[in-house]
């Protein structure tokens, strides 16, 4: 009776503990300053009723999506390709002067990472209404 309790309690500690210890957990591979409450975007739709739902989307969201894991210290998604975060550029009340010139330099840099990344693009319009960007 004593070994088949403590194999009952073995058995339960692993199953509280074996998320904690697993390396394929995504959130253990986020690169600084991204969180899993990061918000990616926000949506808008419109419900039966005609009112305006607006739904966040955050990077926890989209990782299930993606069937992201950690491999060797990386955050990869379903098909083992390593996954880049992107701040995006373009949220300006007034643009600046060589607004052009950063848009420019954004199209041709995300270009580059989506040969070689999956890339996450995190929008700097994170409420998802342009009246409300500080």
């Amino acid at each position: 009776m004593p070994t088949s309790l403590a194999y009952l309690i073995f058995g339960m500690v692993m199953l509280l503990f074996a998320p904690v210890i697993g390396s394929g957990r995504p959130l253990e591979c986020l690169p600084e300053g991204i969180k899993p409450d990061t918000i990616i975007t926000s949506e808008q739709s419109r419900s039966a009723g005609s009112r305006t739902i607006r739904r966040n989307v955050t990077v926890s969201q989209l990782l299930t999506k993606l069937r992201a894991r950690c491999k060797k210290g990386k955050l990869v998604d379903g098909k083992s390709r390593e996954i880049y975060f992107y701040r995006l550029v373009g949220c300006w009340g007034n643009p600046p002067a060589n607004y052009q010139e950063l848009l420019e330099k954004q199209r041709s840099e995300l270009t580059r990472l989506k040969r070689k990344y999956t890339v996450i693009e995190i929008s700097c319009n994170q409420v998802g209404d342009p009246c409300k960007i500080s």
